[in-house]
C-alpha cells in the first residue's frame, strides 16, 4: 500500500505541541512548553516517535528558525556565524544526516549558543536525531555538544495510546471510527501520529465523496484507490 499517497489527498495539520499526542513523553512537552533562551534540548528516539513533529512545532514564529534536513550546511553556518541573532529559538532536526560542512556549522552555533547564554541576545537550542549522543555518527566535540544541556528519549506510542488518539481526531470531525477499523489501521498502517491523523482526514472526505459509512471495506477501497496504475508503475 502507498501510505503516502494517503498523505497526499490532505495535508497533515500544522506541528504544534497541543495536537502532539505524548503517550509517555510528558516530561517532553513539559520540558518544551518551558524552554528559555539559553536552554537546549536534544530528543532523540525511533522514527515514528514525534521528533520533526515537535522540532517544528517549537520552532514558529518570526523569531524561530527550523532547519530540517533539505536544509544546506551553508544556511546554518550563515546563522551561526552572523554578526547579530534575532532569534528566541533555532532547531536542528537529523543531525545524523549532516554531513562534514554541516557537523562544522552545527559545532560553531553551540559555541554561539554558549557564549551568549546569559546575554540578552541569547537562545535556545533545540536538536534532534535518531539516537543517542554519543552514539551518533558525528566527530567526537560535536557528539559531547549534544549532551551539554537536557536530553530525552522520545517513546513510541502505545497501541492503545495510539487508539485513544484516532478517536479523538476523528471526534474533532465528526466522525465515529468503529472498533474494527481501528484495530486494522493499528495492525496494518504506520506507526507515527501524522501519517495516522491523514489516513483520518482522507477517510472523511472519501466516505463524503463516496456517500458511505466509514467502514473497513470503505477503508481498503481508499487504499486500494490511492495505489499506482500498472501504466504509472511503468512509466
Amino acid at each position: 500500500m502507498t501510505q503516502q499517497l494517503i498523505l497526499d489527498l490532505l495535508p497533515p495539520s500544522p506541528a504544534s505541541l497541543d495536537n502532539f499526542v505524548a503517550g509517555d513523553n510528558d516530561e517532553v512537552l513539559d520540558a518544551l512548553r518551558n524552554l528559555r533562551p539559553g536552554r537546549a534540548i536534544y530528543l532523540w528516539g525511533p522514527a515514528g516517535a514525534g521528533r520533526s513533529h515537535l522540532l517544528q512545532a517549537v520552532a514558529t514564529g518570526g523569531d524561530a528558525l527550523y532547519f530540517g534536513r533539505e536544509d544546506t550546511a551553508a544556511a546554518l553556518k550563515e546563522i551561526a556565524t552572523s554578526e547579530a541573532l534575532h532569534y528566541r529559538l533555532i532547531a536542528v532536526d537529523d543531525v545524523q544526516h549532516l554531513d562534514d560542512d554541516g557537523q562544522a556549522a552545527l559545532f560553531t552555533l553551540y559555541n554561539r549558543w554558549r557564549e551568549v547564554a546569559a546575554a540578552d541576545n541569547g537562545f535556545a537550542l533545540v536538536l534532534a536525531g535518531d539516537r543517542a549522543p554519543l552514539a551518533m555518527p558525528l566527530r567526537e566535540d560535536l557528539r559531547t555538544r549534544l549532551g551539554w544541556d537536557l536530553v530525552f528519549r522520545l517513546e513510541l506510542l502505545s497501541d492503545d495510546d495510539r487508539a485513544q488518539a484516532l478517536r479523538k481526531r476523528a471526534g474533532e470531525r465528526g466522525l465515529q471510527l468503529s472498533p474494527e477499523v481501528i484495530s486494522w489501521v493499528l495492525t496494518h498502517y504506520a506507526r507515527d501520529m501524522g501519517r495516522l491523523s491523514a489516513l483520518v482526514d482522507a477517510l472523511d472526505r472519501y466516505s463524503l465523496e463516496k456517500h458511505r459509512a466509514i467502514t473497513l471495506p470503505l477503508l481498503k477501497d481508499l487504499l486500494a484507490s490511492s495505489q499506482p496504475t500498472k501504466e504509472s508503475d511503468n512509466s
